[in-house]
């Protein structure tokens, strides 16, 4: 009787995970994207939250702002490497 009713509430409990929403994050398509993710994950739970908003949309707004500032420092680097002597 115990077995049955083990059995059966972890076929529910099972059911109930597999059709719940899925978060999976898409894939990391650089090491800028990681350094952003871990930066935004380190940061969400210590950034001040004024307008009462949703940890999902934190990490976010961190994570743009990360990306947007090393995309700006790369943006740097590349305008330094393109620079060529001219021939006369």
């Amino acid at each position: 009787m115990r077995f049955t009713a083990l059995v059966s509430w972890g076929a529910l409990t099972g059911l109930m995970l597999a059709c719940g929403p899925a978060r999976a994050e898409p894939p990391i398509l650089s090491p800028e994207d990681a350094a952003c993710r871990l930066e935004a994950r380190a940061k969400v739970f210590t950034t001040p939250n004024p307008r009462g908003l949703e940890l999902e949309q934190i990490g976010r707004q961190i994570y743009y702002a990360c990306m947007s500032r090393l995309g700006q420092a790369d943006n740097r680097r590349t305008k330094h490497r393109r620079r060529h002597k001219r021939r006369h």
